[in-house]
């Protein structure tokens, strides 16, 4: 199957070294591009060339070629979209994906925006031009969550949810409640360590959460709900006074996404939960627990960033759509 990846940012060089890593799995990358340049190549572009020509000058490829040019002219049966997300617009990424959808490609994307912004639209798109949009690495990087809902928990009713969707909190509050730290000497550490920006606005204000848990209750429920329907508050005010009386009563704090349709409950916030709640766990990694009629309380736990990770996600819709549609044809 041939792919196209649009962006190379930590998450396309992710996908790229992998695709160029597991050349057994029959993805091909027909084009490829950054910000400033593009390369395309219907026979197969190599990958390890172009990686190092980005990496030695900046650009992947022809600067007078561009990501719309690949997405327009390129032959490829998906489109990989990867640019950083966009969370007030959801642009270009947006208008990637429907140029792709428009040319009857399939689409699998990382990019929170698009999804958070205008989900029904595209998935309403991909049905109509008879193609696939997937988009499992939006939400919770590694760990298999729209994949669970789609297959592993098919005929369940999902009553509601909540989780651990950001991993740089879970590691500021685990570094809060261990040693005694300040909000913002923990941050410090998360920075030094490489998990927080430089602005980490998004994470610790609980954004990134709250999208995450948008796309979750609009792919489970179809409810329409928006990033301005969650009731957000971060943890940026948090103190280590709050940590020490949490754990005087056998519990410590989470950052915390839930959804629960019946309740009219769409929240981010910091919740106090016992040391031995499921959701407890260090450092960085996400958990979501999925509330269902028949299975019961279903919790899913892995690592939910990282470039590798991201694209363990991408690759596995990848294979979905090779598997059921081009193989199929």
């Amino acid at each position: 199957m041939k792919v196209a990846l649009i962006g190379l940012g930590s998450v396309g060089r992710g996908v790229a070294e992998m695709l160029a890593k597991k050349d057994d799995l029959g993805l091909v990358l027909t084009g490829i591009a950054d910000s400033k340049s593009a390369f395309m190549d219907p026979d197969g572009i190599d990958i390890t060339r172009v990686l190092a020509k980005k990496k030695k000058t900046g650009s992947c490829g022809d600067q007078h070629l561009s990501a719309a040019d690949v997405i327009k002219k390129a032959d490829y049966d998906a489109l990989v979209e990867v640019t950083p997300t966009n969370a007030l617009s959801g642009e270009p990424a947006i208008g990637h994906i429907k140029a792709a959808l428009n040319r009857k490609k399939h689409v699998v994307t990382s990019n929170k925006g698009p999804i958070a912004l205008a989900g029904k639209e595209l998935r309403a798109m991909a049905k109509k031009k008879g193609v696939s949009l997937r988009y499992e690495a939006t939400v919770a990087g590694a760990i298999p969550v729209m994949h669970t809902l789609e297959h592993g928990l098919a005929g369940n009713e999902i009553l509601a949810l909540y989780g651990v969707l950001n991993g740089t909190c879970n590691f500021i509050l685990t570094r809060m409640a261990a040693e005694g730290l300040t909000y913002e000497q923990a941050l410090m550490e998360a920075r030094e360590m490489g998990y927080a920006e430089a602005d980490p606005t998004y994470d610790v204000q609980g954004i990134d959460a709250a999208i995450k848990l948008v796309i979750l209750a609009n792919t489970i429920w179809d409810n329409g709900v928006k990033l301005a329907d969650v009731d957000r508050t971060g943890i940026d005010l948090l103190t280590p006074d709050a940590l020490r009386l949490a754990d005087e009563m056998g519990c410590t704090i989470r950052l915390i996404a839930e959804a629960n349709p019946k309740k009219r409950l769409l929240r981010v916030s910091p919740r106090i939960l016992d040391k031995n709640h499921p959701l407890v766990f260090e450092g960085t990694l996400n958990a979501l627990t999925l509330e269902t009629d028949m299975a019961k309380q279903i919790t899913l736990i892995g690592r939910g960033a990282g470039s590798v990770e991201t694209a363990s996600a991408i690759i596995g819709d990848l294979l979905y759509i090779r598997d059921r549609y081009v193989q199929r044809a």
